[in-house]
């Protein structure tokens, strides 16, 4: 299994990182199959599994039961656990205890935290002090949709670019060993990720980030939404539905199931052979 220090020394090499999201044991044992880096078990599960409107729903405890079940899945790759919302804005000793769990009962080897605010730097250092790994998200923070009026990028003025560029300092600063940017313009992502020493992992952040990370069911063709920087690599509603119209309509016409798909006493199945 890759670590923190691996991450570090593929950065210096100008190895490109492979993130790819799971949620449950087949996405997880796909994804290591696939010999994805990295595994993010992130609270996009509230839209892509549990068919919520955004990630505000999701809990610690959607987390820690699907990281579980990730693991699983994925037993020899690195898993980070997202902090959903409200899991570590209230108190350092929330935060702390959240970040554990996610650890010691969800099976992760590190957690990701949104922001780049003064509190989230508290919250980065606090859960570095308890010897736990942290991943930091920047730019368009899916948790931050109210305050930013929908899924938006972010960093297209000159004042925001610097405002991201000086929270990935600090986010660099306060302990993280790996920063996300999402939703900012490709410039700002190369600067980031050309001024910092840890990696950056891209997710509509252009082609110049350490890294890259899409949502499994988004790359896969099995998402209701697909954003502009997405690309798909498969077509899987159309294959799924297909294939369970294709058994409706075998159950309805009697077609299925067949001989070689029912038990037969011992004597009964020779006599048929």
């Amino acid at each position: 299994m890759l670590n923190v220090n691996s991450f570090k020394k593929m950065k210096k090499a100008n190895e490109k990182i492979v993130m790819i999201t799971a949620y449950d044991y087949p996405s997880g044992k796909l994804v290591e199959m696939g010999k994805a880096d990295m595994i993010l078990v992130g609270d996009s599960l509230g839209m892509v599994v549990l068919g919520y409107e955004n990630t505000l729903e999701v809990t610690i405890d959607d987390i820690i039961h699907h990281s579980k079940a990730t693991r699983r899945g994925a037993k020899d790759t690195f898993i980070i656990g997202d902090m959903p919302f409200m899991s570590y804005h209230l108190s350092i000793e929330e935060t702390k205890r959240n970040a554990s769990r996610l650890i010691i009962e969800g099976k992760a080897n590190a957690v990701k935290i949104e922001g780049g605010s003064d509190s989230r730097i508290a919250a980065i250092k606090a859960i570095v002090d308890c010897e736990i790994p942290v991943i930091a998200h920047l730019g368009l923070t899916p948790q931050s949709v109210n305050r930013f009026g929908g899924f938006k990028v972010q960093g297209k003025t000159q004042q925001r670019h610097q405002e991201i560029l000086a929270e990935a300092m600090r986010v660099e600063a306060a302990g993280a060993f790996m920063l996300v940017l999402e939703g900012v313009p490709e410039g700002l992502a190369k600067e980031i990720t050309e001024s910092v020493k840890i990696p950056t992992i891209g997710i509509g952040a252009g082609r110049y980030t350490d890294g890259q990370v899409l949502v499994y069911h988004d790359l896969l063709g099995h998402s209701a939404y697909v954003a502009r920087f997405v690309k798909t690599y498969a077509d899987l509603d159309n294959t799924i539905s297909h294939a369970l119209a294709k058994f409706g309509e075998e159950v309805k016409t009697g077609e299925f199931p067949q001989p070689e798909h029912i038990y037969f006493p011992l004597e009964e199945k020779q006599n048929k052979g």
